[in-house]
């Protein structure tokens, strides 16, 4: 018995490997190094890439087949410097740190911000300052979100991103 198409089978989009190099500009050994790191983490992962953006933002998602088969994927800039970089292992940090584990959205938020760090730092790439800000702000704005949508108890390794004039006991 075959089943109906679903929704995911009429719009399938192939991922694309890489984007396209520009001609004009030679391989470094730098850019070398973020290519073997993209490569080594869809190995790793087992993860699809739908669509590398050309700005600084990700998103990453399961899909779950009738037959229990999961795909995961994302959608990231591709490394080509620090700040990509981060972006990029955040997407797959969330992967590598599993959906839904328990806790706030937020809190998923934080461990795949703190993988992706731990992650370039230990692969040797540069983890700026401007990095760590990023991850900052994407933190205070996570924190933000989930107290509009009513989080009532603030995990303790959140509590240096509440916004100024919340405490954690108003929060909690």
């Amino acid at each position: 018995m075959k089943f109906p198409l679903t929704l995911w089978d009429v719009f399938r989009v192939k991922p694309q490997s890489a984007p396209p190099r520009r001609a004009a500009k030679k391989q470094t050994a730098r850019q070398d190094r973020y290519d073997l790191l993209v490569e080594d983490m869809k190995r790793t992962w087992s993860i699809r890439v739908r669509k590398w953006r050309s700005h600084t933002s990700g998103c990453a998602w399961e899909l779950r087949g009738r037959d229990g088969t999961v795909t995961r994927m994302i959608e990231a800039p591709y490394p080509r410097g620090p700040m990509s970089c981060v972006v990029f292992l955040h997407e797959v940090g969330h992967h590598a740190t599993g959906f839904n584990r328990g806790g706030p959205r937020c809190l998923e938020e934080h461990r795949a911000w703190e993988w992706a760090l731990r992650e370039m730092a230990a692969r040797g790439f540069n983890v700026t300052e401007r990095v760590r800000k990023r991850r900052d702000e994407a933190m205070r704005y996570a924190i933000r979100k989930a107290l509009r949508r009513g989080l009532k108890r603030v995990p303790q390794e959140l509590v240096r991103w509440l916004p100024k004039g919340v405490h954690a006991a108003e929060a909690s």
